[in-house]
């Protein structure tokens, strides 16, 4: 199936925020890289900020069903996790503008509407995650909500420690995966 000129700028605006961060995402480039005319655009978008908004919306949307998918899978819950977490942070590594953009960018953070809706069901299926390995007991019996938001906001430390080239491991730490290996193991019930 073809993909639609909306689809087509949000893919662009993906690509040129990996090639050259925020600043690089203008209407007009993402117009030119999907060849379309510099008006076309704004019949998808109201503006850059609602076109940042579509390509953050999209990945939380790829998140969600990748939580999904591995909730689904054999493994034990524990595993779930470990691998959710591991695609949360090789997303981080591999596009850290668009990390940027989902995860540090209040004004992403505060548009509501469809895009928190999908910030939410990304949460809510990590969270499932979580209470999986709780209910086999691999992790402490407190609020779900509470100790997924404790784990995210850890891989998040992680991820700007690195980002922000503070990660040297002087500081005990030499990568984000084995910081949050470590955080497993010690949330872990052996």
């Amino acid at each position: 199936m073809a993909m639609g000129t909306g689809e087509r700028l949000t893919d662009a605006a993906a690509l040129l925020l990996d090639e050259g961060g925020e600043a690089a995402v203008t209407l007009r480039a993402v117009a030119l890289a999907v060849g379309v005319s510099h008006n076309a655009p704004y019949r998808h978008f109201a503006d850059r900020s609602a076109l940042l908004a579509g390509v953050a919306e999209r990945d939380l949307r790829v998140f969600t069903r990748l939580f999904e998918s591995i909730s689904a899978s054999d493994q034990p819950a524990i595993g779930k996790l470990a691998a959710a977490l591991a695609e949360f942070v090789a997303y981080g590594e591999a596009h850290p503008a668009r990390y940027r953009l989902l995860f540090s960018d209040p004004d992403i953070a505060s548009r509501g509407g469809s895009l928190e809706e999908a910030a939410m069901e990304t949460f809510a299926e990590l969270a499932k995650l979580v209470g999986q390995a709780q209910a086999e007991g691999n992790l402490p019996s407190i609020p779900t909500l509470q100790l997924t938001g404790l784990i995210y906001a850890t891989v998040h430390g992680l991820l700007d420690f690195q980002a922000g080239g503070r990660m040297k491991s002087e500081k005990g730490f030499t990568s984000v995966m084995d910081g949050v290996k470590t955080m497993l193991r010690l949330i872990a019930n052996d």
